[in-house]
């Protein structure tokens, strides 16, 4: 209950925040997946007879001087092309009946010829194709965007402290150790690294490791771990048990410095590490009441603040480099190449999460629904728009990658008819795709149902 109330008393003091950040970042995302529909269909001389940002009640709306209807509906929550000749705005069956003036009537040939489902197959594949297609362009195009002005943040995939008794220690990791692939995929952050680790569920990872010169394979196996945000909603994910170099520690929360008691004592504290510059060291941390124990093995030359108690950084102890991401900026082409390379990964990560919780390895607490992605929108509006411009490029390929699946009533499922259609060479009948469509609503809205229920489930019923 303590969630709800959170919930719901940041949402009140942030409505402006989280409400505006979500409707803005779903309405321009539905409109750059609907654009990509309508400009391929206009470029393939299909006439399109409404643009809607939203379902329901029209609030707001013109038609343009080609016939189609631009309108934004009261239901914020997706969008809509609708093509001439379509029986609605799915594409879920068509007709050559018209009706004008009150009367009915069939199209004329050079009406017929602008109808969608007059199109060969190949353009209709297209004009679907084109607005998850588009999703993951404008991903692409604002990540790359990013690299270039405000540059890419890095940091080193250095190991500057291992956890006693994780999986870390246990496959061998050693303070300054340099990770230079992760399951046989060379990388260059460290966050690459958090990321493999989060994403593995009950299995092993392994590792190309450089230390003192030599290269090392080593071989780690994640436990897994339900945290819980703000809100009380669970992630699931791997835990290693590495620190990275954008990790400190609090010298005010070390309880034991190897075998020195220094707990409540901050000159014995700072003695004891000072005297162990350099060499590995075991440091007992006290956080909310819970001891962690880390090996860790802090250069001099970083933590020369330890000795002045008027340093305003005096009771920070850096392990690798200081906290903070290095920057690298690109040129145009190689922001491209690097925000692809993004794209991909994000594409690949999400649909191997998604696997996990078909096969029932990963926890369906994972999905979430509207409530969730407006609290993302609202944390990030928070954190700037820079972060917030980050999270609608993630949004938007996630946004094109599920309209891929294969699943009637979404593009993919389109796609799969036509690519019947094609192979042969006669349409799916009507009365099938009318089955299929209906089963697709039936998945469509039960995972709408689930993902949304889950949310207020964790609200509710939420416990640490």
């Amino acid at each position: 209950m303590d969630s709800v109330i959170d919930f719901t008393q940041l949402a009140l003091q942030n409505i402006w925040t989280y409400g505006a950040s979500f409707v803005l970042v779903m309405g321009l995302l539905v409109f750059i997946h609907e654009w990509g529909h309508f400009i391929v269909a206009r470029l393939c001389g299909i006439r399109v007879e409404v643009f809607s940002i939203g379902f329901g009640k029209e609030i707001y709306g013109w038609t343009d001087k080609v016939g189609t209807r631009w309108k934004i509906a009261m239901i914020p929550l997706g969008g809509y092309v609708k093509m001439f000749g379509d029986s609605d705005p799915a594409s879920a069956g068509h007709s050559d009946e018209i009706e004008v003036d009150g009367h009915v009537r069939h199209m004329t040939e050079v009406e017929r010829s602008v109808a969608f489902f007059s199109k060969p197959v190949w353009k209709r594949s297209a004009v679907v194709f084109a607005g998850p297609a588009i999703n993951f362009v404008f991903a692409i195009i604002v990540l790359s965007g990013l690299y270039m002005t405000q540059g890419r943040p890095i940091v080193p995939p250095q190991v500057t402290g291992v956890e006693v008794g994780s999986g870390a220690e246990s496959a061998g990791f050693k303070p300054h150790d340099i990770i230079k692939a992760v399951n046989g995929k060379d990388i260059d952050s460290f966050r690459e690294i958090q990321r493999a680790i989060m994403l593995t569920i009950d299995s092993d990872v392994t590792f190309v490791v450089e230390r003192a010169g030599q290269t090392l394979n080593l071989t780690a196996h994640p436990k897994t771990v339900t945290e819980y945000d703000r809100f009380g909603f669970a992630h699931e994910k791997g835990y290693l048990g590495l620190m990275g170099p954008a990790n400190g520690i609090d010298v005010t929360q070390i309880a034991k410095v190897d075998d020195v008691e220094v707990k409540g004592d901050i000159a014995r504290a700072h003695e004891a590490l000072v005297a162990s510059m350099g060499k590995e060291i075991r440091v007992t941390t006290e956080l909310l009441g819970e001891p962690y124990e880390f090996i860790i093995q802090p250069p001099m030359e970083l933590n020369k603040q330890l000795l002045n108690p008027e340093d305003k950084e005096y009771n920070a102890l850096f392990l690798g480099v200081k906290p903070g991401d290095e920057v690298i900026h690109y040129n145009p082409i190689h922001a491209v190449g690097v925000a692809i390379q993004e794209t991909w990964r994000i594409t690949a990560d999400t649909l191997k999460a998604i696997g996990e919780i078909v096969s029932g390895t990963r926890s369906t607490k994972e999905l979430g629904g509207v409530i969730r992605i407006g609290a993302m929108a609202g944390d990030m509006a928070e954190q700037g728009i820079v972060a917030l411009i980050v999270f609608s490029a993630f949004l938007s390929i996630n946004l094109g990658m599920i309209n891929l699946f294969p699943i009637p009533m979404l593009d993919g499922g389109h796609l799969m008819f036509y690519a019947i259609e094609a192979l042969r060479g006669k349409p799916v009948s009507e009365k099938a795709q009318e089955y299929a469509f209906r089963f697709g609503f039936f998945v469509l809205i039960s995972l709408m149902v689930f993902s949304n229920l889950n949310d207020v489930l964790q609200l509710f019923v939420f416990t640490k």
